[in-house]
């Protein structure tokens, strides 16, 4: 049949009907016979064979006062009252810090994309989060205009989002040109896949600390060569020019690296490197903290063992643990953390565990005696067919004190350099210090547990930290620019560790650098800016550098001890001063 000839005598058909846009508010159940009001939940009838969709038309135009809310909402002109964030404004008193306030929103489509974009990335989600059913189902009730993307889609938006970010932050490190410190690391996974992390921590125009990661990815090696040239292809790709210092672990090849990068930077302008890059390699405080602590528990690890076998024993299943929380009930010990189990290579987490196992300590001796199973675990063999040691002595306990007592110390101490949004290079020297002191104390100990111990710490830590020249002297000019402390207390901490000749040699090398450091400012930056940017200091950021060094004793009563020495020198000055002057008027009066 011809296309242009009508169809006569044809039957025509009729297009089908889709279903209603009432089920965009409304939900059926109970076989498709009932259904509810998706915003005030009320129940209607709904048998497509009895009942039609006007009662429910009629409901949402008349009856439910939340559509209308909801429908109000979705006008772009119309907005809602709604809670915002807190009110952290420094100018309104305490009492009305934490008041939320009320602030009137709109639908925004390109606004839910980027918060559930961020969402994603702060929780840490996979990307097939979005197609779940609970979390669509959700939103569709939440709010049904906003259509939710495919996990495909934010992969798209998460990483449109990074390419944002970045042209942003390479915009501010060319234009601004901040001093960058860098932070870098390598490692190897259990899939002996070589992988390397550079962490960027630069101030701001108003004296904000920012860290940002760089680059993160894979090796090919660990050489120093290698990791050189990736350090300058990031340095290119972010544009940055001015590094202050790079921090790295204690490893022979980034000494390689360190000194490839020094090279690089001379080439593209030496005036931008401070002091001509010598005090540009930092090696990492909390690295060789390990490499000392690790040091002096090589020898005394029978007992950890043991508490470690133990604690094991009680972790590895749910009726074990059971049957301990029995025995501390019965011991009526109060604690409201439970006993954990270390990661062996890592000292810090060994702390943890003994310093929570010792509050348990009459609880094992009760499983001891109650659970035979507990004794027998002890006779049973490894993988490599010894018997495992074990359970814990009256003697392991009370080493595992000494223990706790003697790493507290340290574990502080590595909690403080392991900070990463707070200002901690003031602090090396005050922890250096107190290192020293406390290892030099407790080697001349009675407790010949205690100074093996802290003997062979002791050699390790003269290795990397016994030579004041192995220590960037950057690190100690940051003490000096404190106002609380300056020159004159670095003299009298050296005094503490060196002999008086090496105290005069320090002293002066320390200020020279100082007046070099200045000379070195004083030339490339401009003083009226500076000053522009100083007045724009927040309050909240001179609050946090008071608070930095008043948690320490150790420093507090060092403090003490020095400023009261520095008043009785004051005062011997002043007093041989005087006396000069009398001398002098008595001699002139013998002369007329």
């Amino acid at each position: 049949m011809d296309e242009q000839t009508p169809n006569i005598g044809m039957k025509r058909e009729r297009p089908k009907k889709g279903p209603s846009n009432v089920w965009l508010f409304f939900t059926k159940y109970g076989d498709d016979t009932r259904c509810k009001c998706n915003y005030c939940g009320k129940d209607y009838a709904c048998s497509s064979k009895s009942c039609g969709t006007k009662t429910l038309w009629n409901h949402l135009e008349s009856q439910c006062t939340k559509y209308h809310c909801a429908k109000a909402a979705e006008d772009k002109r119309q907005k809602v009252l709604t809670l915002g964030a807190p009110n952290n404004n420094l100018d309104c008193g305490d009492d009305m810090k934490n008041v939320t306030n009320l602030v009137a929103v709109g639908f925004d489509k390109e606004g839910c994309r980027k918060a559930l974009t961020r969402m994603i990335i702060v929780d840490e989600l996979p990307f097939s989060f979005v197609e779940k059913e609970g979390f669509r189902d959700f939103c569709r009730i939440a709010y049904p205009r906003f259509t939710l993307p495919s996990r495909r889609t934010l992969a798209r938006d998460i990483f449109r989002l990074y390419v944002d970010k970045k042209f942003k932050l390479r915009k501010y490190f060319v234009e601004k040109t901040p001093r960058v410190c860098l932070t870098t690391d390598t490692w190897t996974s259990i899939q002996n896949i070589n992988y390397m992390v550079i962490t960027a921590h630069f101030i701001d125009c108003e004296w904000k600390l920012h860290k940002r990661i760089l680059s993160f990815g894979m090796v090919p090696d660990h050489k120093g060569e290698t990791i050189g040239k990736i350090i300058e292809s990031c340095l290119l790709d972010w544009g940055i020019e001015k590094v202050s210092t790079i921090t790295v672990d204690n490893a022979s090849a980034n000494k390689v690296a360190i000194d490839y990068i020094k090279r690089k930077l001379k080439n593209w302008n030496e005036s931008k490197l401070v002091l001509g890059g010598n005090f540009l390699h930092v090696r990492c405080c909390a690295h060789i903290i390990n490499l000392i602590v690790s040091e002096g528990l090589k020898d005394m690890n029978d007992s950890i063992v043991r508490i470690r076998n133990a604690v094991q024993y009680v972790r590895s299943s749910p009726s074990r643990l059971q049957k301990f929380k029995t025995c501390v009930e019965h011991e009526r010990i109060e604690s409201k953390s439970m006993v954990i189990l270390d990661v062996p290579t890592r000292w810090n987490s060994t702390y943890l565990m003994l310093s929570t196992a010792l509050k348990f300590e009459k609880a094992f001796d009760r499983l001891l005696e109650e659970d035979g199973r507990y004794g027998l675990y002890f006779t049973e063999c490894k993988d490599d067919g010894r018997k495992k040691i074990g359970p814990p002595n009256e003697d392991d306990w009370s080493h595992a004190k000494v223990f706790v007592q003697f790493l507290h110390v340290f574990y502080d101490i590595t909690l403080k350099f392991s900070a990463s949004l707070s200002v901690t290079s003031n602090m090396f020297f005050h922890e250096l210090c107190s290192i020293a002191t406390e290892l030099t104390t407790l080697t001349n100990s009675l407790d010949y547990l205690l100074s093996e111990m802290a003997g062979a710490m002791k050699s390790k830590f003269d290795k990397y930290w016994g030579k004041i020249e192995d220590v960037n002297t950057l690190l100690i000019i940051a003490l000096v620019l404190d106002q609380r402390y300056k020159l004159d207390y670095v003299k009298f901490c050296f005094g503490d560790l060196f002999d008086d000749n090496k105290v005069k040699k320090m002293t002066f090398h320390i200020k020279e650098i100082s007046i070099q450091l200045y000379d070195c400012y004083k030339g490339v930056d401009n003083i009226s800016s500076s000053n522009q940017v100083s007045s724009s200091i927040p309050l909240e950021n001179e609050v946090d550098v008071g608070k930095t060094h008043e948690n320490s004793d150790f420093r507090l009563e060092r403090l003490k001890k020095f400023k009261k020495m520095k008043e009785k020198k004051d005062f011997v000055d002043l007093k041989n001063e005087v006396e000069r002057c009398l001398r002098l008027r008595q001699n002139f009066l013998q002369l007329r």
